[in-house]
């Protein structure tokens, strides 16, 4: 599957990995010309439009199931604003996450190289991420919504000992499915501008970081020895399983006056939601199988996650 020569040529199954400096160099290029600040880009003193929703209806997770059939027309425009406001919470919560993997993948690495710069240069748009998810949420009127305590916690785990493979294909799991969501969200028109501003400035940051970890990934996959390989594929397959679990807070449902149990049976049995989630994932999915993540216990486990058919 792969080759390494003499002169440190790798290869994937996707052909020739480029130099680590050379894509650095070219994201840093990028970034000091696409790159944003949300306090001063977005127009945070305009008013909420009316009519207008927070997340595209056929995004939300209860769209198209007999609930959805029978709720008021306000009551769907709630639901997009606490699910917009979950999904902001999750956002934060695995940036944080993607911060501290991005500060250990660094720590052993020359500080002036252009792969170390680029690194810090997506640690400071994650942090301006964060806020401005932060600050959306807040104006939003809606409350936040951490993920479950065990899961909260397992992270901490992960933080502490996640190899550089698992951090690089946890990161791409993280990024690019919401990825695609925002990609369908801010050309939408029916959307609050304000939502629509957020979600354009993440995607075209956002595209750069997974351009960084796609490339990394399949260098770590190219190099890393085999054990670190399974546990990668493993690994990955359970984050997968988790974010699937962790991406509405069921807590969503009964802040819009529904039944938490009925909704969440419903989500789980809409075929147009898991259509939905494996569209999402779709990219990402074919980009690990070609590189050799899918395999095995993590391929089963991706497909339990409901992201993988």
């Amino acid at each position: 599957m792969t080759t390494v020569t003499e002169t440190e040529v790798l290869r994937d199954a996707l052909g020739l990995l480029r130099d680590r400096e050379e894509v650095a160099e070219r994201l840093l290029a990028s970034s000091a010309k696409h790159s944003f600040d949300p306090d001063k880009e977005l127009d945070w003193d305009a008013p909420f439009e009316d009519g207008k929703w927070f997340w595209p209806p056929e995004l939300l997770s209860l769209y198209d199931t007999p609930m959805w059939r029978r709720m008021s027309e306000d009551q769907r425009f709630e639901l997009a604003r606490h699910e917009a406001a979950s999904l902001g919470s999750l956002g934060i919560w695995f940036e944080i996450i993607l911060m501290q993997l991005l500060v250990r993948h660094i720590y052993d690495k020359s500080v002036t190289s252009n792969h170390v710069r680029y690194a810090l240069t997506e640690i400071a748009d994650e942090c301006r991420h964060s806020m401005m998810f932060a600050r959306v949420i807040k104006q939003g009127g809606a409350p936040s919504y951490p993920v479950p305590r065990l899961y909260h916690n397992l992270a901490r785990v992960l933080k502490t000992v996640s190899t550089t493979p698992g951090s690089f294909a946890a990161t791409l799991l993280g990024e690019e499915i919401l990825d695609w969501m925002q990609r369908l969200t801010f050309p939408d028109e029916r959307v609050q501008t304000l939502m629509r501003g957020v979600t354009r400035i993440h995607v075209v940051e956002e595209a750069r970081h997974v351009r960084y970890a796609r490339e990394e990934l399949r260098r770590q996959m190219v190099t890393a020895p085999a054990w670190e390989r399974e546990l990668t594929r493993v690994s990955c397959g359970e984050a997968a399983r988790v974010f699937s679990t962790c991406f509405v807070n069921p807590k969503v449902y009964e802040n819009v006056g529904l039944d938490r149990r009925e909704a969440v049976a419903q989500v789980k049995a809409s075929g147009h939601r898991r259509e939905v989630m494996q569209n999402g994932a779709k990219r990402l999915t074919d980009f690990l199988d070609d590189i050799g993540v899918l395999r095995g216990v993590g391929r089963r486990l991706w497909q339990s996650s409901g992201l993988l058919a």
